[in-house]
């Protein structure tokens, strides 16, 4: 079934804020003068995001594929460098206008790939003829691996709301193998959601988690339910051991100690009032805390 595309834009942030926080990272090392960059759509890099530019003209550049230095990573999907822009060789020269107006000389360019698809370029560049040196290529290579990364978990939150989407508007309970994997889905982005440094995309993705609990199922309004709060750690670690998980797989998935889980284990078992963690689990569910 196919998704709303609202859906989607509602939850997912702009990858473009992610991109211009890389970008000011790099500014901030203060190891290159100028940084700029742009997200890939159907093979066309846009320029949107500069710190260090005295210009406007690269603003709102839209790249081909294979042409100038940054189509050609997107079309190769590796980095690559000119050390003297104007009289490089191995790029065309589409766009030496804005780019020599803004002086740049040496100029990296760092493809930010995801699944095997070019989704946005990070350049770095001095407005002199000098080789870049190792310590620029590493700290622009980690800050598009970061990029990387947070894209990936992104795009994972988009193909997980599909499911949630799907589930909903079938207005139906799931069968068996649907609810096990909402439940393995539970768990999971209640993973994700500690692999993220963006406060905001943690509390979405904990709140697509909290309205997965909800498919399928009604939540019973005994047992003082308005009263059972448990941590955002302490679903986390039950929503992995409803999976049957041990405590030493928890911890690995959650990056947390063995003694740390049993700690939120034991914390969410007494507020539940449940003597094992398969009635804190019952509990949950009942409570819609759970899918």
């Amino acid at each position: 079934m196919r998704v709303p595309t609202h859906t989607t834009a509602l939850l997912r942030p702009r990858d473009r804020d992610a991109l211009r926080t890389e970008l000011r990272k790099v500014a901030a090392t203060g190891i290159v003068p100028v940084v700029f960059g742009g997200e890939v759509y159907d093979g066309t890099l846009h320029l949107g995001e500069f710190v260090g530019t005295h210009t406007d003209g690269l603003r709102g550049l839209a790249v081909s594929e294979s042409s100038g230095l940054g189509g050609h990573v997107v079309a190769r999907r590796n980095p690559a460098a000119v050390h003297d822009y104007g009289r490089a060789r191995t790029i065309t020269h589409h766009y030496d206008g804005p780019v020599l107006a803004e002086g740049l000389c040496s100029v990296l360019a760092v493809p930010v790939v995801v699944r095997g698809n070019s989704r946005a370029v990070m350049y770095a560049a001095i407005r002199e003829r000098v080789q870049l040196g190792d310590r620029i290529a590493d700290v622009m290579m980690q800050a598009g691996r970061r990029l990387a990364n947070e894209i990936a978990i992104r795009d994972e939150v988009d193909r997980r709301v599909q499911l949630l989407d799907a589930a909903a508007a079938e207005r139906t309970a799931p069968n068996g193998a649907d609810t096990e994997e909402i439940r393995d889905v539970h768990a999971e982005l209640r993973s994700l959601a500690h692999t993220v440094d963006d406060p905001a995309l943690q509390e979405r993705l904990r709140h697509l988690s909290s309205r997965l609990a909800g498919v399928g199922s009604t939540p019973e309004p005994d047992r003082g339910a308005l009263a059972v709060t448990l941590s955002p750690r302490e679903v986390d670690v039950l929503s992995h051991a409803a999976l049957g998980c041990s405590n030493a797989v928890i911890a690995e998935r959650l990056s947390v100690k063995a003694e740390t889980v049993k700690s939120y284990l034991r914390s969410a078992m007494s507020k539940l009032d449940a003597h094992s963690r398969r009635e804190a689990v019952v509990a949950a569910r009942r409570l819609g805390l759970l899918p």
